[in-house]
């Protein structure tokens, strides 16, 4: 199969427009994990990503007739970021369509490459949409992201790059997945020259479409996926893309959101630039790759496939980073309500540094603080840590992995509220655009009172909202009712831990 695509990579039209991205050594991570790791750094292109080379290739291949007529394409970030340029180059008209939640430097950047940006719809799925609806209503070719030959085959250029940088052998290649397009090419080429050498796609845990897709021996279309590593945000694999993948890709590595970010920081303290979400995929792919093999002396390359991240998000991959390092665990700990408790907890920590410490007088007896810990060994040192302080006498809960503390009640430890009888808690991702949040509050406004509320703007194209909401008997079933019907992704965290421990109602 691979052999079909050879000739297409080969004589793939990318160079007009790519660079041949440098293959460079990671100094720090190949010391840290015993490994030789090379970075693909495709976050270099002109627009920093990988994904200029398949929409070129693409759109160069069209007919006269189909370059005349024009091309539109539907995307939020690097694809369409890459046909405009494309379009620009080759003199074709190119129609952009883009969801009202893309942020308006991605829209700007579009316009500046000279594509007509069209902004439709709340999702990609909408765009999409919309765009196919362009393109038979106008005689519009559609470019689409991944799920095309020519894509594939400029995509797979990577691939050829690698083993003409890297002479000696590669034991494992790790690549980004989305819809699969990178993965599909980079795997077509590499698995006819060196079949020897893996390929590992690294997908986030909340978006495992091939890997789902892998299981299940067919494509799976995954009711949502997690929104953080948007450039991968893809809710089902391309049907040649997958058609290769499953032949060709020996697995697939799932990640953590705070594993994410940590990649994000390691490629920042190696290269001094700041890699996209979906461009750190690989490197926390290799991290979790060789400590689950315990591997040493390695060859492993990671192909850091984009650099296009809203600045208002960085402050969020910070306070994430830490944790997805296992430099960092966060507690909820019991301490006696009376003076010198705090003193005797921080002596039961020894020498570790407290890098959070968040408490309000609740009453008479004990006191419930959310604390993050400093750690140097990682989750041994945390189950150390934890069993310690059980040891001497303090009630603890581990918060580290609880998304919802994470999210949100850090930043509101204030103690419960009795008086909020019947209090449902409930965590809700609508699209973040101007006014989405009043809108979400109008549809509160049904009889339902609100007893808690905590936003927080991520900079992402989705705002995290966590309410509380008095229910008892109809009115519950009513607001649950209401919520499916408002197609508001939500779900209920009423037992969730955090909540119980500091900010439950009566």
């Amino acid at each position: 199969m691979s052999r079909d695509y050879i000739e297409k990579i080969l004589r793939a039209r990318v160079y007009d427009v790519a660079i041949e991205s440098p293959l460079e050594k990671a100094g720090r991570l190949s010391m840290r994990t015993g490994n030789s790791v090379l970075l693909k750094r495709e976050d270099v292109q002109q627009i920093f990503s990988f994904k200029l080379r398949g929409a070129y290739n693409k759109i160069y291949h069209l007919t006269p007739d189909e370059r005349a007529a024009g091309v539109v394409a539907a995307s939020a970030g690097n694809h369409a970021q890459g046909v405009a340029l494309a379009g620009k180059r080759l003199g074709v008209s190119t129609t952009i369509v883009m969801p009202v939640t893309t942020p308006a430097i991605k829209v700007e950047t579009v316009r500046r490459l000279g594509g007509k940006a069209v902004l439709q719809g709340d999702s990609y799925d909408e765009a999409y949409a919309h765009a196919l609806k362009l393109a038979a209503a106008k005689s519009l070719t559609f470019i689409h992201p991944f799920d095309d030959p020519y894509v594939i085959a400029g995509q797979g250029t990577i691939g050829m790059e690698l083993l003409r940088q890297h002479a000696d052998p590669i034991d494992a290649v790790f690549v980004p997945v989305g819809g699969g397009g990178l993965i599909a090419g980079v795997a077509a080429y590499i698995k006819h020259i060196r079949p020897e050498t893996k390929v590992i796609g690294v997908e986030p845990e909340d978006s495992p479409t091939l890997e789902r897709a892998m299981a299940k021996g067919r494509r799976v279309m995954l009711p949502r996926v997690g929104l953080f590593a948007d450039g991968v945000a893809v809710r089902q694999i391309g049907k040649e893309t997958f058609r290769i993948a499953r032949k060709l890709v020996d697995e697939v590595i799932l990640v953590t959101t705070d594993e994410i970010c940590a990649a994000i920081k390691d490629v920042f303290d190696e290269t001094r630039s700041v890699s996209e979400p979906a461009g750190a995929l690989a490197i926390a792919g290799i991290k979790k790759y060789v400590a689950r093999e315990k591997i040493s002396g390695q060859t492993l390359i990671a192909i850091l496939s984009g650099a296009n991240v809203n600045f208002d998000r960085l402050r969020h991959i910070a306070e994430r980073a830490e944790v997805g390092e296992q430099r960092e665990a966060l507690f909820a700990v019991q301490i006696p309500e009376k003076p010198g408790s705090f003193l005797g907890f921080c002596r039961a920590l020894g020498k570790r540094s407290i890098t959070e410490f968040n408490y309000r007088f609740s009453d008479q007896q004990s006191a419930q603080v959310f604390c993050g810990v400093e750690l140097r060994n990682g989750n041994t040192e945390r189950a150390e840590l934890v069993e310690l302080l059980i040891g001497k006498g303090f009630e603890v809960v581990d918060l580290t992995d609880n998304e919802t503390a994470k999210l949100h009640i850090r930043y509101m430890v204030g103690g419960h509220a009795p008086q909020a009888l019947n209090e449902k808690l409930f965590r809700f991702e609508f699209p973040e655009r101007p006014g989405a949040l009043l809108d979400f509050l109008k549809g509160l406004t049904r009889g339902w009172n609100i007893s808690l509320f905590h936003y927080r703007n991520h900079g992402s194209a989705y705002g995290r909202v966590l309410v509380g909401v008095q229910l008892k008997g109809k009115a519950a079933k009513e607001f649950r009712r209401y919520m499916e019907s408002s197609g508001y992704a939500y779900s209920e965290e009423t037992d969730n831990p955090a909540y119980q421990l500091f900010a439950k109602g009566g």
